[in-house]
């Protein structure tokens, strides 16, 4: 197969694509892959705690009950801090309206939640910008998932200059497997049966013809629309899951609770004992078993019983060591251990946002890396719509990832109103979304048209700040 053919990428991606999603290595040494990811997230752990032979069937019975979803909370507590909240394009007010319009045509608010969801648990996620043909003005913008896209880069570019994107899926109502390829000057569209379990066992891609359409096609971008999501990636390797280090501590909780719950179903409660009690009465009928109950006395007339209990198992050692392990988990991803372990008494509001400081600057650090590629999207974005130019500067706007009172955020606020901050700035750091300081900004020039020297008043005194 001649190498950078349209075959020769969709089969290199789609073999890409399918390594990603399958664990690397074993042992200590495993890197786990998105389809394994997603599971921890999800709270469905694909590695069952190891029990003795004797005990599985029992086990069985309790695993339903070993679940403690604490990757979950791990991936939620940073997915919560990085809201998108608009986009500043250079110096042009105007520009960022016209962003955020497309931006929000696409339901982007919503949708670019889940690209940074997945982007954290799995590593990667996926923007494809595609034109609109019933309003040029507005490109069409879709989150796709990590599973079902991938893109390869120009070698030597650092990782900036895409070379081809791939995207598949199943198709369920053909049976078959589909995929679009994006190259910089065109755009494929293959088809091939879905291959069935095996090691070694390869799609045979065909190029598909759909009805009414002529492909393949030119890509009318001439770049490829298919942007990668990393979270914090690294130079050789790209994304990495914000749990990919920890998953086996969550092994180790899952066994420490189902050693637990097999202590805690057969040891918790104290076993009785009884030694010269005798198998038949005095009629030679056999004695009826022994009900035991808070409400009744067990006694007999034979002078050589005795009756006793053994001590209950002590559950603390499970306790403390899953305790120590949910504290490993907070301290190696930076989440707060009262996110974790539901604790919190006497906490004041300095010790509060003290706790929370990894997580702040860890957030942070996210969405650096992600802005950039959220970034690289929006440039395509403009492009598309007719409203960019080349090498514009772009930057997104992250809500405030630490969380305050609103009386703390009103203080300080005043505080930089009284060094000259203009007023939208600090709407903006209030929290107030694009829409809703584009708003106030016409309230507030609509209530200095009605009383002007307001206006008058209120430039004179930013002045003499």
């Amino acid at each position: 197969m001649e190498p950078e053919s349209p075959e020769w990428w969709v089969q290199r991606l789609y073999r890409k694509l399918r390594a990603r999603r399958s664990n690397v290595g074993s042992g200590w040494r495993k890197v786990l892959g998105i389809d394994d990811l997603i599971a921890y997230y999800e709270g469905t752990p694909p590695n069952l705690p190891w029990l003795p032979e004797q005990a599985q069937d029992e086990f069985y019975r309790l695993l339903a009950l070993t679940k403690s979803n604490y990757m979950g909370l791990v991936v939620d507590a940073t997915a919560e801090r990085l809201q998108i909240e608009g986009f500043r394009i250079g110096d042009s007010a105007e520009a960022d309206a016209q962003t955020w319009a497309i931006w929000q045509a696409n339901r982007m608010d919503a949708d670019s939640d889940k690209a940074i969801l997945d982007a954290l648990i799995t590593g990667y996620s996926y923007l494809l910008v595609a034109p609109n043909p019933a309003d040029v003005s507005k490109p069409l913008i879709y989150v796709e998932h990590p599973s079902q896209a991938i893109v390869d880069y120009v070698p030597g570019t650092a990782r900036r200059e895409r070379a081809a994107g791939l995207k598949v899926w199943e198709d369920d109502i053909s049976n078959l497997l589909m995929a679009t390829l994006y190259l910089p000057g065109t755009v494929y569209k293959y088809q091939a049966r879905i291959p069935q379990s095996g090691a070694g066992i390869e799609p045979r891609w065909e190029r598909r013809a759909v009805a009414g359409e002529q492909w393949p096609a030119d890509n009318p971008l001439k770049v490829v629309p298919l942007v990668e999501l990393e979270n914090n990636p690294r130079t050789l390797r790209g994304g990495v899951s914000e749990i990919a280090d920890v998953t086996s501590v969550q092994d180790r909780i899952c066994k420490t609770l189902a050693d637990r719950l097999m202590t805690q179903d057969f040891g918790a409660f104290p076993q009785k004992w009884a030694t010269g009690y005798p198998d038949k009465d005095g009629d030679g009928n056999a004695t009826p078993r022994i009900d035991v109950g808070r409400d009744r006395m067990v006694s007999t007339d034979v002078a050589e019983t005795k009756f006793g209990q053994w001590d209950a198992a002590d559950l603390d050692g499970y306790i403390k060591a899953k305790q120590e392990d949910v504290k490993d988990i907070a301290s190696r991803t930076r989440t707060p251990a009262q996110y974790l372990l539901g604790e919190m008494s006497n906490v004041n509001g300095e010790t509060l946002k003290a706790s929370e400081s990894g997580l702040v600057s860890k957030t942070r650090q996210r969405a650096r890396s992600l802005g950039e590629d959220i970034e690289d999207a929006i440039r395509l974005v403009r492009q598309v719509a007719g409203i960019g130019a080349p090498g514009e500067t772009i930057e997104t706007i992250w809500r405030n990832p630490e969380f305050r009172t609103e009386g703390e955020l009103v203080d300080a606020l005043t505080k930089m109103a009284t060094l000259g901050v203009p007023q939208e700035a600090l709407w903006e750091r209030w929290g107030a979304s694009q829409v809703e300081i584009a708003r106030w900004r016409a309230m507030a020039d609509e209530q200095a048209a009605r009383d002007p020297l307001t206006e008058i008043a209120r430039n004179a005194a930013s002045v003499g700040a």
